[in-house]
């Protein structure tokens, strides 16, 4: 094997962690001594030990360290945390190398690891395989770097572009099987958003009711608290957020976010001082294209499915770039990312 060999092995454990480590990174660790690999591990939930830790841990004989090299998909952590420094650990230990995918955006960090590292005289490559790392953490460096949580549309729409009928309902248009794949997207990301309408008119519990895994944050539109309280949103199951112009008391897994005026700016900035990292739009039409017009949306998922409507509400219009499609059962799914964001 070669080091792109082991770094990729390292960012297939990161990816286990998918779901389960927010606010904290993805991040996965291989140790190699003499060309085979004598440890491996993966931070597998926020507040556990980090990968390096686990990797290590994964070391039999702990003397073979000092003639290894690590390779992990992150800048190892220089700063007192949930749990201690990563780098002061592979110091400790007295590793040979260290080779790291991406460096931490993250202030607190940010370069501080590497020069620990290099000033105990420990050898130190950055940015192989950057980009794939890039794209493992899209959701954490999303909030660094853009001070916003990294935004997932998803709709279904008829064949003949519609995304409900005219009196609002729109179930179901996509299959049971298309539903059970978002109730998997659900379980990987912070939070799911929806507006007054959605809400009120189909009712959606919006969690992970078909796949295990843990359900979302809730988010909802409600400009003038103009909802029903018996809603499946509020029925206290979930922690969920209201974002309103009016100011109400939270309640036990309820809370109330005022805010001056309800755009897709400003829900995003609220989120992001939650220390929400992803967020899934799932409607409705009007939502959904807000944030496409604001030009604060990063991804796209479009099941189209058979059925047509002929007339009602039309499905959002966007110019991402095609990445990837596939069917799922009769429902088509497209996937698109935004260039311009």
């Amino acid at each position: 094997m070669n080091d792109q060999q082991y770094m990729r092995r390292a960012l297939e454990l990161a990816q286990l962690g998918l779901g389960k480590t927010s606010p904290n990174p993805m991040v996965g660790c291989v140790i190699v001594h003499e060309e085979r690999i004598i440890g491996e591990g993966y931070h597998q939930r926020y507040g556990g030990p980090h990968a390096e830790v686990n990797a290590v841990a994964d070391v039999a004989n702990k003397e073979l360290l000092k003639e290894s090299t690590v390779y992990v998909t992150l800048e190892p952590c220089s700063h007192f945390g949930k749990t201690p420094p990563c780098a002061d650990l592979l110091i400790e230990h007295q590793v040979k190398k260290v080779v790291i995918c991406n460096e931490d955006p993250n202030p607190l960090v940010s370069g501080n690891g590497i020069r620990k590292l290099k000033e105990a005289g420990i050898a130190v490559d950055v940015g192989l395989l950057a980009g794939v790392g890039n794209v493992l953490n899209k959701r954490f460096f999303t909030s660094f770097v853009n001070s916003r949580p990294y935004v997932i549309l998803k709709w279904a729409q008829t064949s003949d572009g519609f995304v409900a009928r005219e009196n609002f309902d729109s179930k179901w248009i996509s299959n049971q099987y298309s539903r059970q794949l978002v109730h998997k997207w659900r379980s990987e990301e912070d939070a799911i958003l929806v507006g007054k309408n959605t809400a009120k008119h189909d009712n959606p519990s919006l969690t992970t009711r078909e796949w295990e895994g843990k359900n979302p944050l809730r988010v909802v539109l409600d400009t003038s608290l103009e909802l029903s309280s018996d809603l499946n949103m509020f029925d206290g199951k979930v922690k969920t957020f209201v974002l309103t112009r009016k100011k109400k008391a939270d309640t036990d897994n309820l809370k109330y976010l005022q805010v001056d005026a309800i755009t897709p700016g400003t829900i995003l900035a609220e989120l992001h001082t939650e220390r929400i990292q992803s967020i899934i739009i799932e409607g409705g039409s009007k939502v959904l294209q807000s944030f496409i017009d604001a030009n604060l949306w990063d991804e796209a998922r479009v099941f189209t499915a058979p059925a047509t409507f002929e007339k009602g509400i039309s499905a959002p219009a966007q110019n991402g770039k095609l990445i990837r499609e596939e069917d799922v059962l009769q429902d088509h799914l497209q996937t698109y990312i935004n260039q311009h964001g």
